[in-house]
């Protein structure tokens, strides 16, 4: 197990009359190389959860392992692991600040203490990842429109070749095709560097087409656990909690109240298309 929860909760302002508990008993693993999604309504301890993973946030119980190891035994642990499991907030364009591009995405590989040949390296590999044009490098990165300055604040994650690469609604804002080249993106990154991504959405559309498998947080707690299938043919438990489905498992929902036969796992428009053709097929036999 790359990484592990065990009883992790995290109370907010303990003590105090603010006092607030956003995750609660929360025991979790993370492999090599798989691509999690996890959902959940506003509230609901997502971001909670994902800041323990990096160590942003100390649990108030429990534990957070990386590779079978406390992330917080020792501070060098600490701050090492910071660059193993790379952290991409919502909006992560507004943590931009260097001059330059290459400046930016060559910040965090600079504090791992690499030469300064490795660094030139990594900003071009994890430039080349995200879809950055080298004679980009050099521009300012204020000067650039939203969709790549989300490119350039992820490649600066990209470039300290993280294990693990977690992101918090990395499409949020952008329009079709820009969502669409971010995923593509993601999905490229991992399957040439064997990392793990975990990415948070509110987007069931973007879940069902990336990941493989789904965690459900509700209430602090996980409620389900299980690849797209599974969840997704839990819809009317997934409506009750405040979460939608894909529109195209909507559809189905809706053919089978009606008194057609069909898979309650449909999830993607794909899918959906063989199982009609079958319907169909079948009718016709």
């Amino acid at each position: 197990m790359l990484l592990e929860t065990r009883g992790l909760s995290h109370t907010y302002s303990a003590g105090t009359p603010f006092e607030r508990t956003a995750i609660e008993h929360i025991d979790l693993g993370i492999d090599s190389g798989e691509f999690l999604g996890i959902i959940g309504h506003t509230g609901s301890g997502k971001s909670t959860l994902i800041q323990h993973f990096n160590a942003l946030l100390k649990p108030t119980a429990g534990q957070v392992l990386f590779e079978g190891k406390d992330v917080w035994s020792d501070p060098a642990f600490t701050r090492a692991l910071r660059f193993q499991v790379g952290l991409v907030f919502q909006y992560p364009e507004h943590q931009l600040f260097e001059e330059t591009v290459y400046r930016d995405i060559a910040f965090g590989p600079k504090n791992m203490g690499l030469s300064e040949e490795e660094i030139h390296e990594r900003v071009y590999e994890a430039a080349g990842f995200v879809g950055v044009p080298e004679r980009l490098l050099e521009s300012s990165p204020f000067e650039l429109s939203g969709g790549q300055k989300r490119r350039i604040a992820i490649a600066g994650v990209i470039a300290m070749r993280p294990k693990i690469l977690i992101l918090d609604e990395p499409t949020a804002g952008l329009d079709p095709a820009g969502r669409e080249s971010i995923l593509q993106n993601l999905r490229d990154y991992r399957e040439k560097c064997g990392a793990a991504i975990v990415m948070v959405s509110h987007s069931m559309e973007e879940i069902a087409a990336s990941v493989e498998r789904i965690v459900v947080m509700n209430h602090g707690r996980i409620q389900m656990d299980g690849s797209p299938r599974e969840v997704f043919s839990r819809s009317a438990e997934l409506t009750e909690i405040g979460l939608d489905v894909p529109q195209v498992t909507q559809v189905f929902a809706r053919l089978r109240d009606l008194g057609l036969e069909l898979d309650p796992g449909v999830y993607t428009v794909e899918a959906a298309a063989s199982a009609l053709l079958a319907l169909r097929g079948g009718r016709h036999a």
